[in-house]
């Protein structure tokens, strides 16, 4: 069977390191600064500490720091001074306007602070074969059972102004929706749509709606969402408001979602460090 790049395959490396770079990832490995994008909620801070804190804990010895690009400390150049080189990992889920836009001006103005510091640059988390995975451990968790053929799904994401990040939920939406999603076969979902709490349509309680419309006898929705905060409470509200069964919670630190920050920070090692630009 062929494996879209969102479905997994039957064996996964995420989490392995490429060969020559093991003891890169113990003792005087290049710290990892992990951006994420920040709450007044502090909820969503104490999501993104407990992340990384069982990243720390799958590679004892490797410098770990946590930095936000609004709503509080640490700035990233707060948590990127005294080092002169680091891994700088964008803890978000899609590529768009914070991580094209946001960071850069952000390791800007570390440039000014620290003008010898060296970086390597890593991917957003977000698309990966694993997050799928780690979507339906929290639909299981919410007692929805995965691939119930009985259950329509609503994949929401927070949405943004760029289309391509947009595009990205749909076709993971699709992927999920598959047949071939699971190895072997067996059940699959009555259908899976995306939706977006901002910036784009259709909106979380609008695609419930079309699902119940449609017929689907039972409606779960799947926040892609990294933490708890206004987003996250709001699509709960709303999708349940119009007509939703359960709804799950968000990926938070889930083990999948550790396994992808170390697979991003590897493969950002890969890389030769440059200078911040100015």
């Amino acid at each position: 069977m062929r494996h879209s790049p969102l479905i997994p395959p039957p064996s996964t490396t995420a989490g392995r390191h490429p060969a020559g770079e093991g003891a890169r990832l113990g003792r005087g490995a290049v710290p990892l600064v992990a951006v994420a994008h920040g709450s007044r909620d502090p909820r969503a801070a104490a999501t993104v500490e407990a992340l990384l804190e069982r990243v720390r804990q799958a590679r004892p010895g490797l410098t770990v720091r946590s930095a936000y690009l609004d709503h509080g400390p640490p700035t990233l150049a707060q948590a990127l001074h005294g080092l002169r080189e680091a891994v700088v990992l964008p803890l978000l889920l899609t590529e768009a306007y914070h991580s094209r836009v946001d960071l850069p001006a952000a390791l800007a103005e570390a440039r000014a602070r620290d003008p010898l510091l060296r970086v390597r640059y890593g991917t957003t988390l977000g698309p990966h074969p694993l997050l799928l995975p780690a979507l339906e451990r929290r639909l299981s968790e919410a007692g929805v059972r995965p691939g119930a053929p009985d259950t329509a799904l609503v994949l929401v994401s927070a949405g943004s102004s760029d289309a391509r990040a947009n595009a990205v939920i749909a076709d993971l939406a699709s992927a999920w929706a598959a047949p071939g999603f699971r190895e072997g076969g067996g059940d699959g979902w009555w259908d899976v749509v995306p939706a977006y709490a901002s910036a784009a349509g259709p909106t979380p309680a609008e695609a419930v709606a079309a699902l119940r419309a449609a017929g689907a006898p039972r409606v779960a929705v799947a926040p892609y969402l990294l933490a708890p905060g206004f987003f996250a409470d709001k699509v709960r509200r709303d999708t349940l408001a119009a007509g939703a069964d359960v709804v799950a919670d968000v990926l938070g630190p889930s083990p999948e979602l550790v396994e992808v920050v170390l697979e991003r920070y590897t493969g950002a090692l890969r890389h030769e460090p440059v200078r911040v630009p100015a």
